[in-house]
């Protein structure tokens, strides 16, 4: 397992990684202030599964394969940027009800809004290839396990994310209270929620690997 000293370094690097708004922050702030914290954490939750399963690829050497076979991440990230066009679109479709604080938690299941944040997780190549970069750094082949050292650290990794969007959501909840008392704006958060899943896309088809 990684000592001490190292954890903390590798805390002090979270923090600043996780504080910095995001493509994964703003799709949390947006969850929660369409369908309230509930979802946001859920949403988080999925985002942070996704992360283990990173970890592990990374452990097993699978994320290496974006580096050997360009052609791989290629899939991925377009297969990643018609997932997020489609969420768009669906979110779009979707009746403007469903973001009512009495029905918009009922309408969406737990199972959707988690494996939907999972989804945009798994779905992004340069999640894997942050991992890959990063983690290593930290990692000392003589402390034990190198697979439990990344678990260890995707933990910490998590853990810190979780206050920092644990944050983020609770202000978003404060959003949506003000949007749903305004009726004439009671469809604004599905066109946000709309837009970041579209623009998610964007930047994920429109970015390099570095």
């Amino acid at each position: 397992m990684p000592d001490l000293s190292t954890l903390m370094l590798f805390s002090a690097a979270c923090v600043v990684l996780t504080a910095t708004p995001g493509p994964d922050m703003l799709l949390i702030a947006s969850r929660s202030i369409s369908q309230g914290r509930a979802a946001g954490f859920l949403t988080y939750l999925g985002i942070a599964l996704g992360t283990y399963c990173h970890a592990l690829a990374a452990a097993l050497g699978l994320s290496q394969l974006f580096l050997a076979v360009p052609t791989a991440y290629e899939i991925v990230r377009w297969a990643g940027c018609a997932y997020l066009l489609y969420l768009a679109w669906k979110t779009l479709r979707s009746e403007a009800t469903q973001f009512a604080p009495s029905a918009g938690l009922k309408r969406y299941s737990m199972q959707r809004t988690l494996g939907e944040g999972l989804a945009t997780n798994l779905l992004n190549p340069k999640m894997a290839l942050f991992v890959l970069a990063l983690f290593p750094q930290f990692l000392d082949p003589t402390k034990g396990s190198l697979t439990l050292q990344i678990l260890a650290l995707a933990t910490v990794l998590n853990l810190i994310g979780f206050v920092v969007n644990g944050s983020v959501i609770l202000l978003s909840g404060h959003i949506r209270s003000r949007i749903t008392g305004l009726g004439r704006f009671r469809k604004l958060p599905q066109y946000l929620l709309a837009t970041v899943f579209a623009g998610l896309a964007c930047r994920l088809a429109l970015g390099t690997r570095n």
